[in-house]
């Protein structure tokens, strides 16, 4: 990290930093928001997990989008990591797999703001195996 040689600088990083927070804790009404739960489990994270949470916070700011971003431990789908659960105001909880920072912004224009369906949409149920 470089040094802050101004107060403006300091300034600047507050400012960043509140929203960062804001976005990661709007906690007054989550009801009324989209949920945004990133699994960071240590296979998550050696996935990319941290990234894409990273991801979703930044472009949530960006475009000026409310939301609550969270994290939440391992979700069971190892194989599909990095996962993201998903819970849009009134709605069920949606769990998306193998997501790269470069779908980000994708699962925001088409799924939390248009409620359109998005590759990679996950069962709510692991499926099992049938005997032979």
């Amino acid at each position: 990290m470089a040094k802050v040689t101004s107060l403006d600088e300091l300034r600047k990083i507050r400012e960043r930093l509140l929203s960062d927070m804001k976005i990661r804790e709007n906690s007054n009404h989550p009801e009324d928001l989209p949920q945004i739960k990133v699994s960071m489990g240590t296979c998550g994270i050696a996935a990319g997990a941290k990234e894409v949470m990273s991801r979703f916070i930044a472009e949530l700011d960006v475009r000026g989008t409310e939301a609550v971003v969270t994290q939440t431990g391992c979700m069971g789908r190892c194989d599909a990591e990095p996962t993201v659960e998903i819970t849009l105001p009134g709605g069920e909880p949606v769990l998306f797999g193998d997501v790269t920072p470069d779908r980000v912004p994708e699962i925001i224009d088409r799924y939390i703001l248009r409620g359109e369906p998005v590759e990679g949409i996950l069962p709510n149920r692991p499926q099992t195996a049938m005997p032979l």
